[in-house]
């Protein structure tokens, strides 16, 4: 939305060139620059006169080519360049006049969408810092501008959702569909996003099996293959399982990491989204019929170690540990910390997702991860954040009781089916979806709950896993490098 505003002010609409005087370097905080790239435009940031000459004086002269050029008034550009250019100044005072420009002073804190919503109905003079604070408290952060905000949002979404093909497309989808419910949580209002599950199954039941033979340079794009993408990325690491960390939950912890410099991506779950299939998957570099034991977790440290020597570590240079109190031999090269504490918050959760952003957010106030994350990189580590699985709330169907159910897990979204369980009669009375057997063994027949619904107690109302919503096989995958780590 402030992307959009920033389009609209600089009257990029009416030219196809648009030169930005940045001197705040607003672009670099707030990414307004999308706006213009959305609309069509060649995003340009000008270093000097020689370079910019060079590369884009013809597409400047191209009457053509929509250029917007990013650049501070005391940038020396040729006067024959500029005055090809409509001129527009970016600054908060300019984008929002009415306002104490003092608010802004602090721009991590503001949110410029909801901003720019409630400044339309702005028409008197808000300048003095108590008239703007009264305007920030009951209008920008009132219940129905979010309200209207998040509307707004969800249509975007829902779009994308709609024309979706590719996996990264998914990944922009999850993100801000986090964002939404989010601030749906801490807001307590109803924006239901759940719409967005129907394309996604769609998706995951036509296209999931295709994923293994996805290359990118920005993700493993499955889970299955983050060891090798770590091991491409850095001699030197330690990953960081978050159990059970959803973007929903990411979205609140990620505002303890303001000040850290990291990269942040997404990717899919296995599936079933469990903890013994897609961690083991996740640090064995297997897929799930590959695991020595899919259904249980014995073997996962052993399944690490066996994935850390195939890439070259030897025994001494090896570590898996659990919790925030790790201490690492400097000799450790490749190691694996697993944090169960988003897992076990979705597990004791009953007050829904209004209760998951309560319990994430005194997690992310606590600053255990980021703590962790900065010693680590302080000794020379660069850092990859990842999650097995995700979460997302659902009813409950009541529980099954039946011969041939061959898994018992703490996930109530999916079952595992030997050949002589009557796997019609489940599908009928519970709608599950007979899921395709995508990187699994044949031999078990693997039932999924429709999303917001699970197999436990008649109408409880609990947080899980286990299923293919875009909640649970959508994780997010941060890197920090140490070599950008100041301190």
């Amino acid at each position: 939305m402030f992307d959009n505003y920033v389009f609209e002010k600089s009257s990029a609409q009416y030219s196809n060139k648009i030169l930005l005087l940045d001197d705040e370097q607003l672009d670099e905080i707030t990414g307004y620059s999308a706006g213009f790239l959305s609309n069509g435009f060649e995003v340009v940031k000008f270093k000097d006169d020689l370079s910019f000459r060079l590369e884009w004086e013809d597409k400047v002269k191209d009457i053509e080519k929509k250029i917007v050029v990013i650049a501070n008034s005391g940038s020396y550009i040729p006067y024959d360049m500029w005055r090809r250019m409509r001129g527009y100044t970016i600054s908060f005072s300019k984008l929002f006049p009415k306002l104490n420009p003092e608010i802004f002073e602090n721009k991590t804190k503001v949110d410029l969408d909801l901003i720019c919503l409630a400044y339309q109905n702005v028409f008197d003079d808000l300048r003095k810092k108590s008239d703007t604070d009264l305007f920030m408290r009951m209008q920008v952060y009132s219940q129905s501008n979010i309200k209207l905000y998040l509307q707004e949002q969800f249509k975007i979404v829902y779009e994308l959702a709609k024309n979706a093909k590719k996996y990264n497309e998914w990944f922009e989808v999850a993100e801000k569909k986090a964002v939404i419910d989010v601030l749906s949580a801490q807001y307590g209002l109803d924006i239901d996003t759940d719409e967005i599950n129907d394309y996604y199954t769609q998706y995951v039941m036509q296209d999931f099996g295709k994923l293994s033979q996805a290359l990118d340079k920005d993700s493993p794009v499955l889970v299955s293959k983050v060891m090798d993408y770590i091991n491409d990325k850095s001699s030197r690491h330690v990953l960081i399982v978050m159990d059970g960390m959803s973007e929903f939950d990411w979205n609140i912890i990620e505002k303890s990491f303001l000040n850290m410099q990291y990269k942040k991506t997404s990717v899919m779950a296995m599936i079933p989204t469990t903890t013994s299939i897609s961690r083991q998957c996740l640090l064995a570099n297997k897929y799930p019929a590959q695991l020595i034991s899919p259904w249980n977790q014995s073997k996962e440290k052993y399944e690490f170690i066996e994935c850390a020597k195939n890439l070259g570590f030897n025994d001494s240079q090896i570590s898996y540990c659990r919790g925030y109190e790790v201490e690492l031999n400097q000799v450790v090269r490749c190691a694996a910390i697993i944090i169960n504490d988003v897992d076990d918050l979705v597990h004791a959760q009953q007050q829904g997702r209004n209760g998951m952003y309560n319990d994430i957010t005194l997690l992310a106030k606590q600053k255990k991860l980021v703590n962790l994350t900065r010693k680590i990189l302080s000794e020379g580590y660069d850092v990859f954040i990842t999650a097995d699985h995700g979460n997302t709330p659902c009813t409950g169907l009541g529980k099954y009781m039946g011969a041939g159910l061959e898994v018992e897990t703490k996930s109530r979204r999916m079952m595992v089916l030997k050949d002589f369980a009557d796997k019609a009669k489940v599908v009928e009375k519970y709608a599950m979806i007979d899921y395709p057997k995508y990187y699994l063994s044949k031999e078990y027949d693997y039932l999924i709950c429709e999303s917001g619904t699970s197999l436990d107690s008649k109408n409880d109302e609990v947080m899980s896993h286990g299923g293919i919503t875009i909640d649970e096989v959508v994780v997010p995958f941060i890197t920090l490098k140490a070599e950008d780590y100041n301190g």
